[in-house]
């Protein structure tokens, strides 16, 4: 299946010359080519297609200088996946086309040809306002670690199999659509969206169910509006929060960015690759020794082990956790904790990012601090416990209700270092309780 760009402008008769980009501050166009290989090699493409009579013809030293290779990451298919760098100095125009029509004719497994190049999205309205959903408090606070900032207001990530952007404009939020795989119907995107962003909970009804159950609550919540809790891929979530364990956001980015370079790559905006998370078959291959030397450290093991252990479910690793959706959220965490490297905190996380369990509560010292200081002062001085842990949780659910997970997250949002600024002088939290920017 082929999904091509439009085509790329051919410069003007006395453009730049080399080196001199294109008068916009444009260095380069960029095109990504999604081709089968079977080396593993870190090679440029153009040798590659040297070998061949292909579309070049020749070895010039232009098209020596057209191609360069970044990147090379296998799928359960064997596809490598490479992004064609094209230099405006040696005719963006006419090559391109040639690039794009010749490998789709001439080499068997081209997957799709996707130009993605600064200003050239549609944007799309999806008629909620600020209130409703604050992208930086929602993306970048720790429920996801797949989402970069690409512009003023502007997020992009991954969503199932889609390349989506997200912008704050006004009272609004707008999303384009960049590229998909294969496997993503272009149709669904707004709709993978919205359920993505669980659009259809009202997070101005809940805020005043909140605000009129909690004083603490009342009082950031003017401040703190519009973060709402996000509905991922339970597989993708367990092992982004695997990775999370004693860790901070940084890395933990760092990590889960090694595990997604596993999927198919989907594109670049404004120099920042993105990949659709890999499926399970595809993170099998992977190996603790490679994990540790990644940075992963002990969660190596931990990751290798949950990957074998939902791969011997009979329905399928991904079935077995979406089929958790629909069980108690006692009966999802026990089952959770069944997977190395899960426990009862991580599980929650799983429970309340991805599985539709709203009322989960993943405690850690940092809300156990929240619950002291604000559910239960009795508690000051004693030690977290497991026993603790479920009393904790059900003072949440006891305040809050069926979505306390969503006002925990607030809460949460609340004592962050980095969110401090949004609150006034007399909200905010001493430095030396304020929790830093780890899950």
């Amino acid at each position: 299946m082929l999904r091509v760009a439009p085509p790329i402008p051919t410069p003007a008769p006395g453009g730049p010359s080399a080196g001199g980009g294109n008068g916009n501050g444009d260095v380069r166009q960029v095109t990504s080519v999604c081709v089968a290989r079977r080396s593993q090699r870190r090679k440029r493409v153009v040798e590659h297609y040297e070998e061949e009579d292909g579309v070049f013809g020749g070895r010039s030293s232009a098209s020596k200088r057209l191609f360069s290779s970044r990147g090379d990451f296998g799928s359960s298919q064997g596809r490598r996946v490479k992004e064609v760098v094209v230099k405006s100095e040696v005719g963006v125009g006419s090559v391109a086309g040639k690039v794009i029509e010749g490998l789709a004719g001439d080499w068997k497994g081209l997957v799709k040809a996707e130009e993605l190049v600064g200003g050239g999205c549609e944007w799309s309205s999806l008629g909620v306002g600020r209130a409703e959903l604050c992208l930086d408090l929602t993306l970048l606070t720790g429920q996801s670690f797949r989402w970069r900032k690409t512009g003023v207001g502007q997020f992009t990530g991954v969503v199932g199999a889609h390349l989506v952007s997200l912008r704050q404009v006004d009272d609004d939020v707008e999303y384009c659509h960049h590229a998909s795989s294969v496997n993503g119907a272009v149709s669904d995107v707004e709709k993978e969206v919205r359920e993505y962003l669980n659009l259809d909970t009202s997070l101005v009804d809940l805020y005043a169910k909140f605000t009129a159950a909690d004083a603490r609550f009342a009082a950031v919540a003017p401040f703190i509006g519009g973060a709402r809790l996000l509905r991922q891929p339970p597989l993708e979530c367990v092992f982004q929060f695997i990775c999370s364990s004693n860790n901070h956001i940084q890395r933990i980015t760092t990590m889960v960015d090694y595990l997604s370079s596993r999927g198919p790559f989907l594109g670049s905006v404004n120099g920042i690759r993105f990949h659709q998370f890999p499926l399970l078959e595809d993170l099998l291959p992977v190996t603790e020794s490679q994990l540790r030397e990644n940075g992963f450290g002990y969660r190596a093991k931990y990751i290798v082990g949950t990957a074998e252990m939902l791969r011997q479910k009979a329905e399928g690793g991904e079935q077995w956790l979406l089929a958790l959706r629909g069980q108690s959220l006692e009966e999802a965490v026990t089952s959770l904790c069944t997977l190395p490297g899960i426990g009862p905190k991580v599980a929650a996380c799983i429970a309340l990012f991805s599985l539709d369990q709203h009322h989960a509560i993943p405690v850690d010292t940092h809300v156990w601090q929240i619950a002291v200081r604000y559910l239960l002062p009795e508690l000051e001085g004693r030690k977290l416990t497991v026993k603790l842990h479920r009393e904790v949780a059900e003072a949440f659910v006891q305040r809050f209700g069926s979505y306390a997970g969503w006002a925990h997250t607030v809460l949460f949002i609340a004592e962050l270092s980095s969110q401090q600024g949004l609150l006034p002088l007399h909200l905010r939290v001493p430095k030396k309780q304020s929790v830093k920017a780890s899950k």
